[in-house]
């Protein structure tokens, strides 16, 4: 595990478990503590391929962010970013291209404060404390005077939508974040399915939602594209998170279970 002394925020408590350092762990990073890696181990006592589906939208993080530095894109919003470690947007893209510039977005203060002092000294990352349900927030930051909105920007949002529920009417505020893009931009998603058959996703899903707070929100296929609006889907389309442009073997999961647990998609604005 990295040094603590050299990047631990002085406000971060790190007796209590973090949602952020517990997904770090579960791709095998080091900016985690015990009590991060107690709660992972339980988890996977509970579904016992949770590494390997984090894993799985991880690399189809890079696959997305590859593609789109490939068609042009040099700048990128990643929002629900968590920390930004493990071969994070920041650190594919500027691999491709240094110039690639990246606002991070999250609304958990643990995420936000262990990520500034990650990224500090690259001056071409911002982080924001900010909320998806908010898009003006976000829009209109400071941190997001980083990106030139009169060019393309790459827009992540990455197991994050689930979160959402319907009340708060996520169609509605995915058109807010279209319409601010300009014409060659493009958006990537990865949402939990409502059609695979990994019971303990289920019911993981069931019993946090009766714990109250964040309820998750598993969804059809075509409320998932429905994200999208007019965007235009670039091949495959909208498939499960593992078949979307895979370049081999470790972009899967052994389990065939895992691999459907969510759709993935990129679409670029015409």
């Amino acid at each position: 595990m990295a040094d603590e002394k050299s990047w631990v925020p002085q406000s971060v408590d790190v007796s209590v478990p973090s949602a952020a350092r517990l997904y770090d762990y579960m791709l095998g990073g080091a900016h985690n503590f015990a009590v991060d890696r107690l709660a992972g181990d339980r988890m996977e006592a509970v579904m016992p391929h949770a590494r390997s589906a984090a894993r799985v939208n991880r690399a189809f993080l890079g696959r997305a962010v590859r593609f789109m530095v490939d068609q042009g894109i040099r700048q990128f919003l990643d929002i629900g970013s968590g920390i930004p470690t493990v071969a994070n947007v920041h650190e594919v893209a500027q691999e491709a291209a240094p110039e690639c510039r990246v606002v991070y977005v999250d609304r958990d203060p643990v995420a936000v404060a262990h990520s500034e002092l990650i990224l500090a000294g690259n001056d071409r990352v911002r982080v924001l404390q900010a909320d998806l349900r908010d898009p003006d927030s976000i829009l209109n930051s400071p941190e997001a005077r980083l990106l030139d909105f009169d060019q393309p920007i790459g827009v992540l949002m990455l197991l994050m939508l689930h979160w959402v529920p319907t009340e708060f009417d996520p169609w509605g505020l995915l058109k807010h974040y279209r319409e601010a893009l300009p014409s060659g931009s493009y958006l990537a998603i990865t949402h939990f399915a409502d059609d695979h058959d990994y019971e303990p996703v289920k019911i993981a899903a069931a019993n946090i939602n009766k714990a109250g707070g964040d309820q998750a929100v598993e969804r059809s296929r075509d409320e998932i594209a429905a994200f999208f609006g007019d965007f235009e889907l670039v091949e495959p389309g909208l498939v499960k998170f593992a078949e979307w442009r895979p370049s081999g073997p470790g972009d899967m999961s052994t389990d065939p279970a895992i691999n459907r647990l969510a759709y993935a998609g990129v679409a670029r604005k015409p």
